[in-house]
């Protein structure tokens, strides 16, 4: 058995190729539907601003 790449002969470059492209789109099809999750349940909304709020002192003790 030959281990090297560069003596293969076409049939075993043949394969190495289909399984490379078979992991590749399987592995772009499972980040798109992971996308595709986050996506759907993200809901993008306005958020207003309310009155302005004055605090002069919170009245909490401070122990340092």
């Amino acid at each position: 058995m030959n281990h090297s790449i560069y003596s293969a002969d076409r049939a075993t470059h043949r394969k190495i190729v289909i399984v490379a492209l078979v992991i590749g789109i399987a592995g772009i099809g499972l980040g798109l539907s992971f996308r595709a999750d986050i996506g759907s349940t993200q809901t993008a909304g306005v958020v207003k601003a309310g009155k302005p709020v004055l605090t002069t002192s919170s009245g909490a003790s401070v122990i340092r």
